[in-house]
């Protein structure tokens, strides 16, 4: 009985720590640190390249270029590179007309889907820049974006800059609103970790920056290909960063289904990059491993942490009624997305609770995922989330 105790009190406090504990030593180190980065001068703006791996994206992909355009990054340092996945919309005709009132746009139509990880892999060779900009089709952009995620290259050590993903259209009857808050706090906790040890935990993969000398091709059938660019520029020795001020706005979608869909694709390639850089976890260089391990890796397997708690606590519940409230009180937890369910079809809406399902939904995405990623990943294309634009 004592080592079911043990168990389950180590992996509640797993639990804590990664959650709530960790983003508090976050917030006390990054207290006193303040960003040093030296910048570009406007005639010193290097000359890059801008990859945008789109299918099907009709409904928001001419607004798309226009927002990289109508910055103020100078036009004739710059270039847009397309690669449109076999789409089967109006997607290539939209982008044949930008480009010919564009020079600085250049379409590449694919006729057999690629997936978007092997897409950007070949724009990235034909790019002329010495910084690639990574951006999904409908992520748009803060006139400011290019220049302050350029900007920070200035640092030699600077290899990949984020931008700070702003979520809009919340909704109440979906789980926007939730997105938006746990996207928030993300930002929050990748500033913290590039402001103390230039060691961001992953980009969001809407929209950032890396230097072209440091890109290595994603592996075939890989499925998150931001995190494996960003582990692979902080094994090269280079300092990968937040920057809040290079802002890139996207309306999330507000369909459970969907992004339960999407949750389980990103938490299968979540394994994909752990089965690669997990020698990373050991890593004491800028605290690369404290974060991998502290942000990434213990909540990825959140989900068995759960479930080895709620197994524990039943089992020490048949002697205790303490632990037996205990398990009680998690049972309650890991139904609420079915309470939710039935609170929705009665006309109910509840913003707490709504919080708690989509926690506990995260985390059956990810155990779902997990067994999806021990199956085999047959491919890596993808089917974007409904685009819910103006």
């Amino acid at each position: 009985m004592i080592t079911i105790q043990i168990t389950f009190w180590f992996c509640l406090f797993l639990i804590f720590y990664s959650y709530l504990l960790f983003p508090e030593i976050l917030r006390l180190l990054a207290r006193k640190r303040k960003e040093k980065a030296q910048k570009f001068l406007l005639p010193e703006l290097p000359y890059i390249s801008v990859l945008i791996a789109a299918f099907n994206e009709e409904k928001v992909i001419g607004n798309k270029i226009l927002s990289v355009l109508d910055g103020n990054y100078p036009q004739g340092q710059l270039e847009i590179l397309v690669g449109s996945d076999a789409s089967t919309d109006h997607t290539n005709e939209i982008l044949q007309h930008l480009q010919e009132e564009h020079p600085s746009l250049h379409l590449t139509e694919f006729k057999v889907r690629q997936g978007k990880p092997e897409i950007i892999n070949q724009l990235a060779e034909k790019a002329r820049g010495e910084i690639l900009v990574i951006t999904d089709a409908n992520v748009m952009l803060d006139k400011d974006t290019l220049r302050q995620l350029i900007c920070y290259f200035k640092e030699e050590r600077t290899g990949l800059v984020d931008s700070r993903m702003v979520n809009t259209m919340p909704k109440s009857e979906g789980v926007s609103r939730q997105e938006k808050f746990y996207i928030s706090r993300e930002v929050r906790i990748k500033h913290y970790e590039s402001l103390i040890w230039g060691s961001m935990m992953g980009p969001f993969g809407g929209c950032y920056a890396v230097r072209k000398s440091l890109y290595k091709p994603v592996p075939e059938k890989f499925l998150v290909d931001d995190f494996f660019i960003n582990m692979s520029v902080l094994k090269q020795g280079f300092n990968c960063i937040s920057n809040l001020q290079a802002l890139a706005y996207e309306k999330a979608s507000s369909h459970r289904g969907e992004e339960f869909r999407r949750k389980k694709r990103i938490s299968a390639g979540n394994f994909q990059n752990l089965s690669l850089f997990w020698p990373m976890i050991f890593s004491g260089r800028q605290g690369i491993g404290f974060c991998f391990l502290s942000h990434k890796v213990i909540r990825w397997f959140a989900p068995f942490l759960v479930l080895f708690t709620f197994a524990s606590s039943i089992v020490m519940g048949l002697e205790s009624v303490f632990y037996m409230n205990l398990a009680l009180v998690q049972l309650g937890v890991l139904i609420t997305p079915l309470i939710d369910q039935f609170l929705r079809n009665i006309k109910i809406q509840s913003i707490p609770l709504r919080f708690v399902s989509h926690f506990v939904l995260m985390n059956l995405a990810l155990l779902v995922g997990f067994f999806k990623y021990l199956g085999g990943i047959k491919d890596n294309v993808w089917q974007p989330t409904s685009r819910e634009q103006d």
